[in-house]
This record gives structure tokens, C-alpha cells and sequence, in this order.
């Protein structure tokens, strides 16, 4: 962890600004935001047009003149001043008013664990566009396992998975720090562009949007698991005459595209596992892993996990929050850290 719990205490709102989601976690409020990070644009203008679920509704489907752009991209903000312009709007006036009532306004945000200082900084001058004055960064990693409850500030090893949509993070936690992580660049997107590019190459097919979860049609609900329908209908348009067309597409061979990203994962873990002391494995045998992230919902990916590690494996009761409710549990207090006192003479 970057700061202590003293200094997240004094902080007023935290923000978790996610490739595929941004949440905000107002201190004595609760989670007020959760919405897509996505912003619409007015080329001629400069005019925002819409942002959030409005606007991701909008890619694919608007004219030349109108642009939708994610301003973060794996966890960073690649484009400071469109992170700040919809994060107001995301908030909104009543909202802002509130906050800006504040003496000296500080913030919380979550950073990934390898972010470099220009990735750190990039962050942190997207707060103070929204007039912090303080802002604290909290490790991703730590944040989502407090928020689903691990107790990382034991000393025990506790291994976490944050499933996102640009990158998939696996660490080992032990005394409220991270003993050794692996940062896998497979996530949802990966699979998702994994389902495309096999519609693409052996039905010749493809999907009319972007903005389309090709993952959530090919497999209607079975995931990657062998139970469910054999195939699935799916309408998309043709490579090569570019007419609609609809075809059958076999789940099993979904399933399987979509097994060739995950190796990549299961290798980050085997890395983790490698580096982590003797002592902390053998706790790890009972505790296993726990899954956060949006892209932990995949159904059966966590049989998956099960079947090629041999390690229990759970998915939190809400793993696309957990990051930004692990840093209200530290703003308002929630979490004790653990005592050691020095030895007596």
C-alpha cells in the first residue's frame, strides 16, 4: 500500500477509474457512480456529448463528426482532460457542489500495482482537476482485497485475482503488502477479441458493433463450460459480400479460442507461485485464490482455475466493485491494521 489508513481516513471521496468502468465512493454516501468510461465527443465543437452507459451505447453507431473515446485505457489515463470532463459529468452539479464545499478536499484512487510514476501522475492530476487538494493512491491489489473481505493485513497468505478488461493482476498478500504479483495483459477485451476473430476466420462473419459483448452472444450464458446449448445463432455481417447474414456457431469451438488467451493467465499464476516463499504456499493450499474484477463473472472460469491449479477457487459476492468498496472500508474506518508491538527489553 502507498499510504497508510490514517491518511485514507482524512480522504472524502475515492474513485476507481477502470478501462471498462468508473466508480466513485463517497464517504458517508456510498458507491454514487458506477457507469462505463466512455465519453462522446463533438469533433466541430468540442462539445461533450454524452458520457457513460449513453454514450458506449453510441460506438459504432455514430457519424463522422461525432467521436466516442475511452479516456482510460489498462487501469491508466492516457487522456487527462476527457478523464476530468467526464468524470463531472459522471458526478454531477448537486454532487460537485457537495464536494466542493469541502476546506481541503482529498481523494482516494486506486493505481495499478506496476503503474509507473507518469501513470501515478496521471491519475493524480485527474483528481486535483476535480479540485482535490490531496490525493492518495491505493494499490489496486489492496483495495480489491479489502473489499472483498480478505484479511490481508494478517500474517497469512491471502492470493488474489483481479480479472479486468485490459489486464488480468495475480498477487500473493501477506501483512497488508504485496510479497510477489504478476501482471497478465489478458483480460475481458482479450477474450472477447478472441470470440471475434474466430467468427471472423472460420464463418467468415462479422459483428456489427463494437460496443456488442460478442462473448455474452456466442456462448448465450454456458460460458466455458461444456453444459448448454450445442450452438448458438448468431447475426453478423458477411466478410465477404457485406450483407447480414446469420449462422450457426459451434460453442465447443468458441470455447475453445477462447482457452488460448486464458493459458496466458494460468502461466501469471504458475509465476506467482514460483516466486512465493515455501511458507505462504502452504497457506495458500487452503485458502486458494479469490477472484475479483468484472471479468471473474465469465461462467466456468473459475472451475477452470480449479482443474488446472488443483486450488480452491472463489469469486466475491460483488467482484466488479470490490476495488472502490475496499477504499470506502479504509476511508470510513472499517479496517484495523494490525498491532505489533516491539519487544520488550
Amino acid at each position: 500500500m502507498t499510504v497508510s489508513l490514517e491518511q485514507l481516513r482524512r480522504c472524502h471521496v475515492a474513485v476507481d477509474l477502470g478501462a471498462a468502468r468508473t466508480r466513485v465512493y463517497v464517504k458517508g454516501a456510498g458507491l454514487v457512480v458506477d457507469e462505463p468510461s466512455v465519453a462522446a465527443v463533438n469533433t466541430r465543437t468540442g462539445a461533450l456529448i454524452a458520457v457513460g452507459t449513453f454514450a458506449e451505447r453510441m460506438t459504432g453507431r455514430t457519424p463522422d463528426y461525432i467521436r466516442v473515446v475511452r479516456p482510460v485505457s489498462g487501469g491508466t489515463v492516457v487522456d487527462i482532460e476527457m478523464a476530468q470532463r467526464m468524470l463531472r459529468h459522471l458526478l454531477g452539479e448537486k454532487l460537485r457542489r457537495a464536494l466542493r464545499r469541502k476546506p481541503r478536499l482529498r481523494a482516494a484512487a486506486c493505481t495499478p500495482h506496476d503503474a509507473d510514476p507518469l501513470a501515478q501522475r496521471a491519475t493524480v492530476e485527474t483528481m486535483v482537476g476535480l479540485g482535490a487538494r490531496r490525493v492518495e493512491l491505493v494499490d489496486t491489489l489492496i483495495a480489491a482485497a479489502v473489499g472483498c473481505g480478505l484479511p490481508v493485513e494478517q500474517p497469512t497468505a491471502t492470493m488474489i485475482m483481479v480479472c479486468g478488461a485490459a489486464a488480468t493482476q495475480v498477487a500473493v498478500l501477506s501483512l497488508g503488502s504485496v510479497v510477489t504479483a504478476q501482471r497478465v495483459p489478458v483480460g475481458g477485451e482479450a477474450i472477447d477479441h478472441a470470440v471475434v476473430q474466430h467468427l471472423r476466420h472460420a464463418h467468415e462473419l462479422m459483428l456489427p458493433s463494437q460496443s456488442v459483448r460478442p462473448l455474452q452472444l456466442a456462448l448465450h450464458g454456458t460460458g466455458i463450460t461444456d453444459e448448454g446449448p450445442a450452438s448458438t445463432l448468431i447475426h453478423g455481417l458477411d466478410v465477404a459480400t457485406g450483407l447480414a447474414r446469420s449462422v450457426h456457431v459451434d460453442t465447443a469451438a468458441v470455447r475453445d479460442a477462447i482457452h488460448t488467451p486464458l493459458t496466458a493467465v494460468l502461466d501469471g499464476i504458475g509465476r506467482v507461485l514460483r516466486d512465493c516463499p515455501p511458507d505462504l504456499v502452504a497457506d495458500l493450499t487452503d485458502r486458494g485464490i479469490m477472484m475479483v474484477g468484472g471479468s471473474a463473472l465469465l461462467p466456468g472460469l473459475d472451475q477452470m482455475l480449479r482443474d488446472a491449479t488443483g486450488m480452491p477457487v472463489a469469486i466475491a459476492e460483488r467482484p466488479d466493485v470490490c476495488a472502490v468498496l475496499g477504499l470506502g472500508a479504509m476511508m470510513e474506518g472499517k479496517i484495523t491494521p494490525l498491532v505489533l508491538n516491539p519487544l520488550a527489553d
